[in-house]
Parts: structure tokens; C-alpha cells; sequence
């Protein structure tokens, strides 16, 4: 879903343990790590998006959690155009984010990489 800005809105994951360690993940194949983050999807609000992508990417429930803070505007990138798909030209410009901040609860080992494909 791009909107018509040609933004496609989008959540970030910033989650932190007790020690105030954050969780980065490195890509599958590639050499590029970043926070859990995701796309939104039709009628989601940002918050369910933010909890369905914990849960996709991380296999956290929302009682592993505690939500610390989030942007309170959407936070807007634009892609280079050298790097866009030759379809996506034109009307695809970047995301706009929403940023959550997240305390874990519990132990670092609740955290599971291989809950969904």
C-alpha cells in the first residue's frame, strides 16, 4: 500500500532488554542489519502493524513487552531513485515511518528468530 504521497507507511521496532541492549538483526544473505520493522497493512493501525511484525520477526507476544514511547508523526525517507525498480518510478517515493520503543520483559531467551518463515 503506497499513499498518495507515494509514501509506504511502515513501523519500526527499537527493542531494549534490561541492561538497555538493543536487538539488531542481521538480514538472511545479506550484510545489512536493522531493527524489526514492517510494512502496514490496509485498515492496520500502527500499533497492530508494530505487533504483528514483533511477532513475525522477533516471536514476541505483546505480554513480552512493554511499550516505552513511539514517534508521534510519521517520519518520512525518501529512496534514491537509482535504487528503485523500474515499475516503482514515478510514483514511489520512500516510507513513512512510525517508531516504537520497546522494554523486554523477562529473560533475552524469549526472544525467537525462527517463530515464522
Amino acid at each position: 500500500m503506497i499513499d498518495r504521497d507515494g509514501y509506504r507507511p511502515n513501523v519500526g521496532i527499537v527493542l531494549c532488554n534490561w541492561k538497555n541492549e538493543v536487538f539488531w538483526g542481521k538480514r538472511v544473505k545479506e550484510h545489512a542489519w536493522q531493527f524489526p520493522q514492517g510494512g502496514i497493512k490496509p485498515g492496520e493501525t500502527p500499533e497492530a502493524a508494530m505487533f504483528r511484525e514483533l511477532q513475525e520477526e522477533v516471536g514476541l507476544a505483546p505480554q513480552h513487552v512493554w511499550l516505552l514511547g513511539r514517534t508521534r508523526e510519521w517520519l518520512r525517507y525518501e529512496v534514491p531513485e537509482r535504487w528503485l525498480r523500474r515499475e516503482w518510478r514515478g510514483h514511489y517515493r520512500g516510507q513513512k515511518q512510525i517508531w516504537f520503543l520497546l522494554r523486554l520483559v523477562g529473560r533475552d531467551c524469549v526472544v525467537r528468530l525462527r517463530a515464522s518463515s
